[in-house]
């Protein structure tokens, strides 16, 4: 990110030293064409400055995303592995299709709002976390590209 930001700003001080030169140089020997494809030139390096300017401001924002949802996620794993959460599946009475009518065993199941619920051993739910994890990963990435391409695909 660090080398970004120094890159935007060489360019920055590049094209104005650039601007510094092509005003004070020559200014009575341009023609009336050469002078608007100066101008066209200044303008598209405009719109291409502040098109990277959003997309960086847009990558700042995505990376900030992604680590505060990698960092809750580690904090639900952490909660998980203490025993602080449980995670648990209902379960349907109704189906006899499933075939099974195990009965839980003590102390697993949870009745919330007349539901009864099975709580998951904690391997499983480490794994199904982990899923997870990568799915919201995959979300946040997806986004990003997204907003990218529509940045992009805007200047035009």
């Amino acid at each position: 990110m660090e080398h970004r930001c120094r890159l935007e700003r060489f360019f920055i001080a590049w094209r104005k030293a650039c601007r510094s030169l092509s005003s004070s140089c020559c200014r009575s020997s341009r023609t009336p064409a050469a002078n608007a494809a100066t101008t066209q030139a200044r303008t598209e390096q405009d719109k291409r400055l502040v098109i990277e300017q959003q997309l960086a401001a847009a990558d700042q924002h995505h990376t900030k995303e992604l680590s505060d949802a990698q960092r809750n996620q580690a904090l639900l794993r952490d909660r998980l592995a203490t025993a602080d959460v449980r995670l648990s599946v209902l379960l349907d009475a109704t189906d006899s299709a499933s075939g099974c009518n195990v009965p839980a065993p003590p102390g697993a199941v949870g009745v919330v709002h007349a539901i009864r619920r099975a709580q998951l051993d904690p391997a499983h739910a480490q794994r199904i976390i982990t899923i997870t994890d990568d799915g919201d990963n995959a979300v946040i990435a997806l986004r990003a590209c997204q907003a990218y391409a529509k940045k992009v695909s805007m200047r035009k």
